[in-house]
């Protein structure tokens, strides 16, 4: 009997496929999307019930895997077992709803296994409510169930940073904030803070004009959303757009654009002539119905930054955002899948990629231009080592200061994710 697309059974069965699929090697969004093509007529309501569990169980699955381990010799198929764990991460966070769950994950376990997994499910979990207080108490024991991060990750952000490694590690396990971007051409900050209070939405202003939300909301209950009023940008990337210094007139490259919140955070600020180039066809698709929302203008171009040859015109730019590619250790709490499908290898093979994309685009850089190198990572390597590496191979790069420091190494917090910058200048 086919589950009801209302029920918690029908939630639980669409988030373990999306974990599973992530635990196989895939991508969360893409796993999610490809849910949505299967499920077109999903209400709104079962697809949020679905993605927040995906990502809930995510985020704790370091913690989940460890009490699998406990409860069962082997492990069971795979999509049974990411069945298990989205089913033991709504028991933690709903222990009030015990009855329910159980009931309702042994109905999705029927449905992904015809029937074959219910009294396993059954089994599992009723196991794990008997013994949860002497589980539970061994979590203390292993670092990655404990932190809810991999081990290797856990290690080096110790190394790098010894006094707030711990609260790094649970600002990631969290909820990420969600935060605002007026429009400036359109409304002020504070003008638009009235809008919300208007419309009962508690916010606030913080440092640098973005406004933070008391509780997330879809958009389409922004005020002016659909108007190009305002954009959804976290708080640390916001700081982008200023710290480039674009100034009517120029030409500015934005290199690794998609989806385009940089790109039209630039536009917003000055009337430039703006490229936004992307590898990708489909992300650097939502870069122009970004700017087709805001009403702003610019040149999208689906290309490789490296590859001068296939986009290049000759013509030197101004200024070059640099959002490089990176192992996204700063925004883990808004893509939980990062955390295990990164290999602490793929640390050097960014290390890499960027380091190339630093030397293509310096050749394109005005005398005079600046480049500002931004990541959304933590890792020294990927951040401070690697441009170092670069101005003591540049001659001719100068590194300019952000607020008295050499660059800027957000750490998230409740205000913003973690993102890394560092601007620099080709002398003349």
């Amino acid at each position: 009997m086919p589950l009801a697309e209302t029920s918690l059974a029908f939630a639980l069965h669409g988030a373990a496929l999306a974990v599973a699929e992530v635990l196989a090697g895939r991508n969360l969004n893409e796993a999610l999307a490809g849910l949505w093509r299967k499920w077109p007529d999903l209400p709104p309501g079962q697809r949020g019930a679905v993605q927040d569990l995906a990502y809930s169980t995510l985020r704790c699955h370091g913690r989940g895997d460890f009490f699998l381990a406990r409860l069962m010799q082997k492990p069971p198929a795979a999509a049974v077992r990411a069945l298990l764990l989205v089913a033991l991460s709504r028991l933690e966070a709903r222990p009030e709803e015990a009855h329910t769950i159980v009931d309702q994950a042994v109905e999705a376990a029927g449905a992904l296994s015809r029937g074959k997994s219910k009294a396993l499910a059954n089994g599992v979990l009723r196991n794990f409510l008997r013994r949860r207080a002497e589980i539970e108490a061994a979590v203390s024991q292993d670092e990655a169930a404990h932190w809810q991060h991999p081990h290797w990750w856990i290690a080096r952000l110790r190394s790098a940073y010894p006094d707030r490694w711990r609260a790094i590690l649970e600002a990631g396990n969290g909820p990420p904030p969600m935060t605002l971007r007026p429009n400036p051409r359109r409304v002020a900050a504070t003008d638009f803070l009235t809008r919300l209070a208007a419309a009962d939405l508690p916010a606030r202003l913080l440092e640098g004009g973005a406004i933070l939300l008391e509780r997330p909301l879809p958009v389409e209950r922004l005020p002016g959303f659909g108007e190009g009023l305002v954009s959804v940008q976290d708080a640390g990337a916001q700081r982008a757009a200023n710290l480039l210094d674009v100034h009517d007139g120029m030409r500015v490259l934005d290199a690794c654009a998609a989806p385009g919140g940089k790109t039209a955070h630039v536009l917003e600020l000055a009337s430039v002539d703006l490229l936004a180039l992307d590898s990708d066809g489909g992300r650097a698709l939502r870069i122009s119905e970004n700017l087709f929302r805001l009403g702003l203008a610019a040149k999208v171009a689906t290309a490789d930054c490296r590859e001068l040859d296939t986009w290049w015109d000759g013509r030197e730019f101004d200024r070059i955002l640099a959002d490089v590619p990176c192992t996204a250790a700063g925004v883990v709490r808004r893509h939980p899948d990062a955390k295990w499908l990164r290999r602490e290898g793929d640390i050097a093979q960014f290390a890499r990629a960027q380091e190339k994309i630093l030397a293509a685009l310096w050749r394109v850089l005005a005398p005079g231009g600046k480049l500002l190198y931004a990541t959304c990572t933590l890792f020294p390597e990927e951040n401070g080592r690697q441009v170092a590496a670069f101005a003591a191979r540049q001659e001719d790069c100068m590194r300019l200061p952000i607020g008295g420091a050499p660059d800027l190494q957000l750490l998230p917090n409740e205000e913003h994710d973690g993102f890394y910058y560092a601007l620099l200048q080709k002398q003349a």
